[in-house]
């Protein structure tokens, strides 16, 4: 029997070029699930407000010393963090790391004194749809209604407190 390789969470800026691989995949697949250059979209919101001092945070997931997953958090409000850039690489899918991911930030943005979680995914992503209902977030939408007729669709959670244990810093 093997043994799964150990993942490791870090906290690094996106400067950094371990996430270089999230934006290049989540820009392409953008793309091509709604037929225009995403990649701007993703440059839509400065690189600060996925830092600490902004209220925000961008995690990746690593294995053997390679980025498989990542996304981030940003300030939506006093008690609000807005979960954004929710990725798992193309070669690691069907791991359940995206729920990882999302557990992992949601524990931080706890630690950070958030009290609820908000984001939007696309009304093309019925994967992402299903991860959040999956994971305990509540549509804020008709989840009966056509999602095209809608456009992004909004989800919130509760997030309980939580107590800061350590991270591995970025290496």
């Amino acid at each position: 029997m093997t043994s799964a390789p150990e993942l490791t969470v870090i906290e690094v800026p996106v400067s950094d070029t371990r996430v270089e691989p999230l934006l290049r995949e989540l820009g392409d697949e953008y793309s091509r699930r709604y037929g225009r250059d995403a990649h701007a979209e993703l440059a839509r919101y400065p690189d600060e407000e996925f830092t600490a001092p902004h209220g925000g945070v961008l995690l990746l997931l690593v294995e053997a010393g390679a980025p498989v997953a990542g996304g981030a958090f940003r300030r939506y409000d006093a008690t609000t963090a807005e979960l954004k850039r929710i990725w798992t690489h193309s070669a690691h899918r069907r791991r359940g790391l995206a729920r990882r991911v999302v557990a992992e930030l949601e524990r931080e943005a706890s630690v950070r004194g958030y009290r609820r979680v908000y984001l939007t995914t696309g009304p093309r992503q019925p994967e992402a749809r299903g991860l959040y209902l999956a994971t305990g977030y509540t549509p804020l939408f008709d989840t009966e209604a056509d999602p095209e007729t809608i456009g992004p669709l909004p989800f919130e959670k509760r997030l309980a407190v939580q107590v800061r244990t350590g991270r591995a810093p970025a290496q």
